[in-house]
């Protein structure tokens, strides 16, 4: 297997040192739009790694505009690589996806193609939804005889994996599949005070945030207000209870195609610091995406933003704490009776960076691709056309995670929800 890893950010050069660890690829070639960015995240792990001989010949650098679709289908073929792994902001989803498809490439992504809001009716009705683009290009996908794996992150990802690991072995019937994310981390400041600094892509986070969020329920999708319906949900392993609100999210859209439920949701631990700066940005309009002119330069005030905000790759020295992330679901068990469970991943940011130099949210972010393509690349997953994770047997997924040493775990009875 040659992967195209387009994008060397966060997550992109945690990708890295995970995958170095593994034997199942021939060759990975870095690419990013400041060259120098990819050329560091390749150094580092020739330098650093386990095997610098080995890793020098199995890893590469080049530039590369995730915007430029000519460009991107140019760069899989001089590379002769067969899949393009996409770890850049989603509004490159369609050129990078076009660009796979067009190159006979196999595709895999970590978020889907970004929704566009209903035009009148936004907080009851869906306009175009997460992924809309990429599943209607499935039948070209599959007329190829190739796979775009979508939605394969954490969440998405081995959350939608669990929503299928669940349906499986553990339920008989699921009433409702809740994806629950939370977390006590903590940023330090130079002051060594509590610092305001995103742990995950200041760009996508506001574009999931402060648009309306979807809800399955009942055999439909419909919308609410963002930061809607708050429940106290008690995260395992020493995080503790975190409010969580409505945010707008892939599983929601994803999960109801492979797994019969009758609600699905997606709830976050922002925290109301957060809630704040994420209303105020809106209300300032400086979440807007349209290039404004300033001083006769054109900029999108969100670019701004991300811009003015520290890189996340760059916290993890200043972090402390774990991440969660998991999917609760309720229904009738294989027993007949009633069951609630949690289904989890947590990370400790002490651990990652010990382990792999990467902070804790960017490296669960990153593990799960790597560990989908392995079984890709192994045959273990198979399939053409836009497939989510729920398409594929989970039981092999959750095995090989316990193997790249970071296991997951389920907590029987209820989460402890309570309205907030």
């Amino acid at each position: 297997m040659r992967i195209l890893l387009v994008g060397a950010g966060g997550v992109g050069s945690a990708v890295v040192p995970i995958a170095a660890r593994r034997k199942f690829f021939e060759h990975i070639v870095v690419a990013d739009y400041d060259r120098s960015r990819a050329e560091a995240v390749v150094s580092k792990q020739v330098l650093s790694g386990p095997a610098p001989g080995r890793d020098a010949l199995r890893f590469s650098a080049i530039g590369l505009d995730a915007s430029d679709q000519d460009a991107v289908e140019a760069a899989l073929r001089e590379h002769a690589c067969d899949v393009l792994f996409n770890a850049v902001d989603p509004r490159f989803d369609m050129p990078l996806f076009r660009a796979a498809l067009n190159a006979g490439a196999h595709y895999l992504d970590m978020a889907m193609s970004l929704s566009r809001p209903h035009p009148s009716r936004p907080y009851e009705l869906p306009g175009v939804k997460l992924g809309d683009e990429q599943f209607a290009l499935s039948a070209a996908w599959e007329d190829k005889g190739l796979l775009a794996l979508v939605g394969m992150g954490v969440e998405p990802g081995l959350a939608d994996v669990f929503a299928r690991y669940a349906a499986d072995h553990l339920f008989e019937s699921i009433d409702e599949i809740g994806i629950r994310d939370g977390a006590n981390l903590v940023v330090e400041g130079p002051d060594g005070e509590e610092a305001f600094a995103p742990t995950f892509s200041i760009w996508t986070t506001i574009e999931e945030c402060l648009n309306p969020p979807v809800v399955w329920e009942d055999g439909g999708w419909h919308t609410t207000e963002p930061f809607s319906e708050p429940e106290v949900f008690d995260f395992p392993e020493g995080i503790g209870p975190v409010e969580c609100v409505n945010v707008e999210h892939e599983e929601v859209l994803l999960v109801p195609r492979w797994v019969k439920v009758r609600k699905v949701t997606f709830k976050y631990g922002l925290g109301a610091e957060f809630i704040d700066v994420l209303r105020t940005l809106h209300k300032l309009g400086l979440d807007s995406t349209e290039p404004v002119r300033v001083r006769g330069i054109s900029v999108s005030p969100r670019d701004v933003v991300a811009a003015s905000l520290p890189d996340p790759a760059t916290l993890g020295e200043r972090m402390r704490g774990k991440t969660c992330a998991g999917t609760w679901i309720k229904g009738v068990g294989k027993d007949g009776e009633p069951r609630e469970v949690y289904l989890y991943h947590v990370v400790d940011n002490e651990w990652s960076m010990r382990e792999y130099g990467a902070q804790a949210v960017v490296w669960q972010t990153a593990v799960h691709p790597v560990v989908a393509l392995e079984l890709l690349a192994r045959g273990e997953w198979k399939g053409a056309g836009v497939l989510g994770p729920e398409a594929f047997e989970p039981e092999p997924f959750l095995a090989l995670l316990n193997e790249y040493g970071s296991p997951w775990g389920m907590r029987e009875g209820s989460p402890g929800v309570a309205g907030g």
